[in-house]
């Protein structure tokens, strides 16, 4: 089991560079768009100078991977040494692979969710595509900033620089593929493991418990509270279940206490029984 694990992880880091790479080069680069990071800034130097992609992209990565290496441990900095390599490879081979457009919005939006998928699933796998995401690693460790404001940064610094060389209204069109992909990555990331929690107040608790167990095979949870206005102690049912799953858990609710009181609040990311595990081995059906 351990070993598939491992093929797995590796194997998805590979399918995703290629993903990302068809992306790249089917949309970015045929249509003359800019991206954020070192690949935008490997974009520059292709639309200013001419230089390979793939060459100045692993260039530009390697003097980050080896102070990464010291300091975020050789495991994480391995899988990314992987991912840049193989982004690297990808972009190489698949550079041929060019579907301009008369709409640059239209290229836009399929560049971000086709980079989006390809950088989703390297994520998902523990590993990055180095560039940007290494610097913010450094500066967090440094400086104490945060990755999320330090990518952010980098990302808009980029398309500022290159917005002079593409013009400000590829640039404009170029955010809209970086908003697109950065989506498209979060539900890569946790879409699938995404869910639905649900905080249900009712004078019939019991009974919805029983129907949610039967029926949906679920599990639930008893939380005790106490009216803020009368004071009085009282429980109520916490139960998270699939997006799927959730027109039936309210309908459930409904038939039982149509006076019901429900909040319903999303969970982007659900481990243990009757969801996706991350265990040493998967685990068994829903609880009850």
């Amino acid at each position: 089991m351990r070993m598939w694990r491992q093929v797995w992880k590796w194997g998805s880091i590979l399918v995703g560079a290629l993903i990302y790479s068809v992306g790249l080069n089917a949309f970015l680069v045929a249509n003359h768009l800019a991206e954020g990071g070192l690949v935008g800034i490997s974009l520059l130097f292709l639309y200013k100078l001419h230089w390979p992609l793939w060459i100045t992209f692993l260039l530009f990565n390697i003097p980050l991977l080896i102070p990464g290496w010291r300091l975020f441990g050789h495991e994480f900095i391995l899988k990314t040494a992987v991912g840049v390599g193989a982004v690297s490879l990808f972009t190489a081979l698949t550079s041929h692979l060019q579907m301009p457009t008369a709409d640059p919005l239209l290229a836009a939006l399929y560049a971000g969710v086709v980079t989006g998928f390809g950088l989703g699933i390297i994520f998902r796998a523990g590993a990055t595509t180095g560039g940007s995401d290494i610097i913010a690693r450094l500066a967090r460790h440094f400086y104490g900033i945060e990755m999320g404001r330090s990518l952010f940064a980098i990302d808009v610094l980029v398309l500022v620089l290159i917005a002079f060389e593409i013009g400000r209204q590829t640039a404009m069109v170029s955010l809209v593929a970086l908003f697109v992909a950065s989506r498209v990555v979060d539900f890569v990331m946790s879409g699938v493991r995404a869910g639905k929690a649900v905080m249900i107040i009712s004078d019939h608790n019991q009974a919805i418990i029983n129907a949610i167990h039967d029926k949906l095979e679920r599990g639930t949870t008893l939380l005790q509270a106490r009216g803020g206005y009368t004071g009085d102690a009282r429980q109520v049912v916490y139960c998270v279940v699939p997006r799927d799953e959730l027109m039936r858990l309210q309908r459930i609710v409904s038939e039982i206490d149509p006076r019901a009181f429900v909040v319903i609040n999303d969970v982007h990311e659900v481990l243990g029984e009757g969801f996706s595990y991350d265990g040493p081995e998967d685990a068994p059906g829903s609880a009850k």
